[in-house]
C-alpha cells in the first residue's frame, strides 16, 4: 500500500510564475523526499506605483509518497 501526504507551501519570483513553482518545490526537496507533483492553487502578484509586475507569488501543494 501507497500512502501519500499533501503540504501546502507558497513561492515567489521576480522572474515569472514558471520560476516560482521551481524554486519552491526545490527548497520543498530539501526536507522532504519522494515528490511527485504539484497543484497549483493560487498565482498573485505585486505591483509598484506604475502598475508594473515586480514579483509573482504561487500558493501550491505539493505531494509525496510517505516512506
Amino acid at each position: 500500500m501507497t500512502v501519500a501526504k499533501v503540504i501546502e507551501i507558497s513561492a515567489s519570483s521576480p522572474k515569472g510564475i514558471e520560476d516560482a513553482v521551481k524554486l519552491g518545490l526545490a527548497k520543498a526537496a530539501e526536507s522532504v523526499k519522494n515528490i511527485q507533483g504539484a497543484w497549483i492553487n493560487e498565482t498573485k502578484v505585486v505591483a509598484d506605483a506604475k502598475g508594473n509586475v515586480t514579483e509573482w507569488r504561487v500558493n501550491m501543494r505539493v505531494s509525496f509518497v510517505v516512506d
